[in-house]
């Protein structure tokens, strides 16, 4: 799939200029030049990405460190962590491994933070100053601890709002929903249901857990709109915090869960639609969240469909929150070749290799040159530009607060407890899971 011409013409200029000048861009300061004291072999593991999206940075790098040489292997993403943990505890996993932006709390024994001074160079890799400069907020907040860095972020992404371009247009809606409340009379708009009750065309894909993609996300994102950070380390879980006298996270589950309720307004889905992002793609649905990637997805399944890609809706337009979900590379603290490793981080990291990694991936940047240099691209210009007002929350275990997440909504979907009772549940829940982890930390 193609991207912005203007991006792809920016990064071909940039790797032209590197390789006319011999990478002197990257000694200057671009992404970590020199070469290293010593031949290394690195192993690199990952999930979802492919070999080809990292070959061409690899090569980059390679020119101005011959000695160094890089192996990727790809996992499957359920066979990933395990696979990891394994050969960590068999003492021979990979120098350098992807980690999701929430795993830090889980894994920050087996990563060895970038140093602070390398052998081979007079100045630091990366000061924490520098990271603070050059990449999103969220990036600091998931990946730094303690002053110290334990990884380095190469994309950033964010839940948007897919539109179907057709579908709203028929319905006399000339822009997409930037508020919730927008939202809302859209899918009053949109929504159809024939004489046997059955949704014929939903306006979006929200309300339920199980055939939503990212369902425990969206939730996730309209909570922290809320003006919850679901954790605080001096609070602990808060899920049921009142915000102005408002029992806000209620509002946020009823909110979300009122899309398949029969009886709001709003009932536009249900547990019998198919998936959402089938639904969207043979014009079930009118809309749905979801992440960069699948722009590639709908573009390879659906060539002729005609849609487009809006900002997430926000409560209000004074504050604007988003969603961060995103993978990074880190170093194990089993690597032979720490420095060697952070080394090469810090070119994919840097100006030139993330570049090269994002024209190959078609994701958007973590850096903040990159996100001003892509944010007008018709494709990824707005994920880019959400990546500055992305949060994220302290996650322990995020496949098990996933599970919680989409009980909680299955709860209240099938009566099984009151919106109060199913949010204080999973609130119990996830404070239970941190206590867990805190106990195993101390013995």
């Amino acid at each position: 799939m193609a991207s912005n011409k203007l991006f792809i013409i920016a990064v071909a200029l940039i790797v032209a200029v590197v390789a006319l000048l011999g990478f002197l861009v990257l000694k200057q300061g671009w992404g970590g030049g020199g070469g290293t004291i010593a031949p290394a072999t690195l192993e690199f593991w990952g999930t979802f990405d492919d070999i080809n999206l990292y070959r061409d940075a690899i090569s980059a790098f390679q020119k101005d460190h011959p000695n160094t040489r890089i192996n990727y292997k790809k996992f499957p993403f359920d066979e990933y962590e395990k696979n990891l943990i394994d050969a960590f505890a068999a003492g021979n996993g990979p120098d350098i491994w992807m980690i999701h932006n929430t795993w830090l709390p889980k894994h920050k024994d087996k990563i060895q933070p970038l140093p602070q001074k390398v052998e081979s160079k007079d100045n630091p890799l990366m000061t924490l100053r520098d990271f603070e400069s050059q990449f999103v907020d969220v990036a600091e907040k998931d990946l730094v601890s303690d002053g110290q860095i334990y990884g380095l972020p190469i994309y950033i992404d964010t839940l948007a709002l897919y539109f179907n371009k057709e579908i709203l247009n028929s319905a006399g809606i000339t822009t997409p929903p930037a508020t919730w409340e927008e939202l809302n009379n859209a899918v009053e708009a949109i929504t159809q249901i024939d004489s046997q009750n059955k949704i014929s065309r939903s306006g979006i894909s929200m309300g339920t857990a199980k055939n939503i993609n990212r369902s425990t996300d969206i939730l996730a994102l309209l909570m922290m709109q809320s003006g919850l950070a679901l954790y605080d380390p001096e609070i602990g879980v808060e899920f049921s915090k009142t915000i102005d006298r408002q029992d806000v996270g209620e509002v946020a589950l009823k909110y979300f869960t009122d899309f398949s309720n029969p009886r709001s307004k709003v009932y536009t889905w249900n547990n019998q639609m198919d998936y959402s992002i089938d639904a969207f793609r043979n014009g079930k649905s009118a809309m749905m969240l979801n992440y960069s990637h699948h722009v590639q997805t709908l573009r390879s399944q659906a060539p002729r469909f005609e849609f487009g890609v809006a900002p997430a809706p926000q409560i209000n337009n004074s504050r604007t929150i988003n969603y961060a979900n995103y993978w990074a590379p880190t170093v194990s603290k089993i690597s032979k070749n720490p420095e060697a490793a952070w080394e090469f981080l810090a070119f994919m990291s840097g100006r030139v290799g993330s570049a090269i990694y994002l024209n190959a991936s078609n994701r958007p940047p973590a850096r903040r040159d990159l996100v001003e240099l892509i944010k007008n691209d018709v494709n990824f210009g707005v994920f880019a530009e959400q990546a500055l007002s992305a949060k994220s929350w302290y996650q322990v275990d995020s496949q098990a607060i996933e599970t919680i997440f989409a009980e909680m909504i299955d709860d209240v979907n099938f009566s099984r407890r009151s919106v109060k009772e199913a949010l204080r549940f999973a609130e119990s829940q996830v404070s239970l899971l941190i206590s867990k982890y805190e106990q195993q930390k101390i013995r």
